[in-house]
């Protein structure tokens, strides 16, 4: 029995390519059956590697059902970055109401580096309820009469710079941060053409081209803080405008001569003298 399965495997097969109409014998091919099914073998795993780099390696791969192409990706990381925005702006209108609650009642503000810190929430669980309610009872009462008398309508209250809610300029990588000496600025890292923010209410006091700057904008905003945005591929408003926190101003970009690729250069002013953005902004 051994010795038939060996002969079976050691039989030799012709294959032969002849002319049809002359029976002239172009060409013969001797091959075993082993070899046969050997070069079958192969040629199925040659071609399940061709397709397997096909579908891995170039864009044919979206054709599968389920999988994810370019746009959705950018989606979820664009819907991604949303929600982290939101989740911060949350966090400073929070933050912003309760300032805002405590200076109203004559209590000092919250410094914002002491919420980093995790202090303030020491300081409130000691709080009691009832304490909180009646607090929040007096500083609804204190609202209603400043409307009720007009208080709150053109004498805005000028709150201090910790009590502020900054809106972020824009969304991106920090790529060189603020140093008081060599650069009292952040440059933020983002794509061409993103949207650059203003961080407060105010008013635009320059914008135009600086030779080493590019399109510049600077914004007046009130308690003596002055935000500037510098190297913009495009300006959104004049000198004189008046502009809310968050609406955009400027179109992101590579302008001036100080530059080496796509970048906001954000400074930020208080009392004439740059401050850090990162203490009071979240990037």
């Amino acid at each position: 029995m051994g010795k038939q399965t060996r002969t079976e495997w050691n039989k030799t097969y012709r294959l032969s390519l002849v002319e049809n109409q002359t029976h002239r014998k172009i060409r013969d091919w001797k091959i075993k059956k082993a070899g046969i099914i050997l070069g079958g073998a192969t040629a199925l795993v040659v071609v399940f590697l061709i397709m397997f780099a096909l579908l891995a390696l170039t864009p044919l791969k979206t054709i599968i059902p389920g999988y994810p192409d370019a746009k959705s990706r950018r989606d979820a990381v664009e819907n991604a970055l949303k929600i982290d925005s939101l989740e911060n702006a949350i966090t400073r209108w929070e933050f912003y109401a309760g300032n805002l609650s405590r200076v109203l009642t004559g209590q000092e503000e919250i410094d914002r580096q002491s919420v980093a810190k995790g202090e303030v929430a020491e300081k409130l669980s000691k709080e009691a309820a009832d304490r909180l309610a009646v607090r929040d009872s007096i500083l609804r009462e204190k609202v209603h009469e400043e409307e009720q008398f007009g208080v709150s309508g053109d004498k805005e209250r000028d709150l201090p710079i910790t009590g502020l809610h900054f809106f972020t300029p824009v969304k991106g990588v920090i790529s060189n941060k603020f140093d008081m000496v060599l650069h009292p600025a952040l440059d933020i890292t983002a794509p061409a053409g993103t949207i650059v923010s203003s961080v407060l209410d105010g008013t635009v006091i320059f914008a135009g081209w600086d030779d080493q700057s590019g399109y510049t904008m600077q914004i007046q905003h009130k308690g003596n803080i002055v935000s500037t945005y510098k190297h913009n591929q495009k300006l959104l408003r004049k000198i004189g405008e008046k502009v809310n926190a968050g609406t955009p101003v400027a179109l992101l970009g590579n302008t001036g001569s100080l530059t080496t690729g796509d970048h906001l250069h954000f400074e930020l002013w208080y009392n004439g003298e740059a401050i850090d953005p990162t203490i009071y902004i979240n990037f």
